[in-house]
């Protein structure tokens, strides 16, 4: 097979099915999402028409819960099997502003399916109509709330693990962070997927690499925090900049999804870095060639179905023990 570029990225070999993938993205033409407002970027989402088919699991509802700005919608994927499970609080991407259940619900039947975790995904409000911190006590409301009904729901207590994809990595990331702090439900693993961890610095080299292409450009990721911020200032708050944290001993095991051609790249695995140096079990895996946030894209880019069998693999890697094998780590 010839390499295939995409043209803005001259460095490295970009997947053939990435390239196709922007290609007809920009084939089609349409206004970036920094140039819409939040309502007609929501309304343009491609999420779910290049997502995979949800996988069956034994069981899907929605409820409503009670939190500190109003109810939160859950919906609540349970495995095949018996339990009690471990469970899974996961925040979807999509930079704090666009993104809902739906779009992710082929990623949670994935994930609940194949490492036979329950998976609780919150539908937070999304700025700029709730801006910092609101999506993020409401994420860290569902882990009290799902700590505290854990027989209700069929989960171990002693297994409950956070993650998320893009802007949810993030909240995942710093939920962590807060229950450590608060002295919250105990936290047994972090499923990070190319999370955004320093809205504060853009002088990364993926930054320059990546910052001016098609796919989440520097202008768009400042679109983002501009929308989810309320104050300038707020980028250095370590709830939204996790990697700006002074202390981040004492944090649960981590698995973090790295793509080769992500904007996101070197900030991800700084925080994964900084992990390590606090103590903590971390395994970083980067996917060659791939994009930021192509696990949700499993219908066009093959290497999804990979990464999501890994995030699997490392959930069940936990299970009953505190330690996670190494796959891979970056390059120096």
């Amino acid at each position: 097979m010839s390499e295939i570029f995409y043209p803005a990225y001259k460095e490295g070999k970009l997947d053939p099915h990435a390239s196709q993938f922007l290609t007809a993205i920009a084939a089609a033409d349409l206004p970036p999402l920094s140039e819409l407002t939040p309502k007609l970027a929501r309304e343009r989402n491609i999420v779910k028409a290049f997502s995979s088919k949800p996988v069956p699991v034994a069981s899907i509802r929605n409820i409503l819960i009670e939190g500190p700005f109003g109810e939160i919608p859950l919906r609540i994927y349970t495995p095949e099997g018996e339990g009690p499970f471990p469970v899974l609080v996961y925040l979807h991407g999509g930079g704090w502003v666009v993104g809902t259940l739906d779009d992710y619900d082929a990623v949670c039947t994935i994930l609940s399916s194949n490492s036979g975790y329950v998976v609780v995904a919150v539908d937070y409000q999304l700025s700029p109509e709730a801006r910092f911190p609101v999506a993020l006590e409401e994420g860290y409301a569902t882990l009290e709330w799902v700590a505290d009904q854990a027989d209700a729901i069929d989960v171990d207590l002693l297994h409950i693990a956070v993650g998320g994809d893009s802007a949810g990595g993030n909240m995942a990331t710093v939920i962590a962070l807060m229950a450590r702090d608060r002295g919250g439900p105990s936290v047994h693993f972090q499923l990070l997927i190319c999370p955004a961890t320093n809205l504060a610095e853009t002088n990364t080299l993926s930054y320059r690499q990546f910052g001016f292409g098609l796919w989440v450009p520097e202008v768009l990721m400042q679109w983002y925090t501009n929308h989810y911020l309320e104050h300038p200032e707020d980028v250095k708050n370590p709830y939204a900049s996790p990697l700006l944290a002074r202390d981040l001993s004492g944090l649960p095991p981590a698995f973090i999804v790295i793509a080769e051609f992500d904007i996101l790249r070197d900030e991800a695995e700084s925080y994964g870095k900084r992990l390590q140096q606090s103590g903590g079990d971390v395994t970083m895996k980067i996917y060659p060639g791939q994009i930021h946030d192509f696990v949700i894209f499993g219908k066009v880019m093959p290497e999804a179905e990979k990464a999501l069998a890994d995030c699997c693999r490392a959930l069940n890697g936990v299970r009953g023990k505190r330690e996670i094998r190494k796959i891979r780590k970056l390059p120096q």
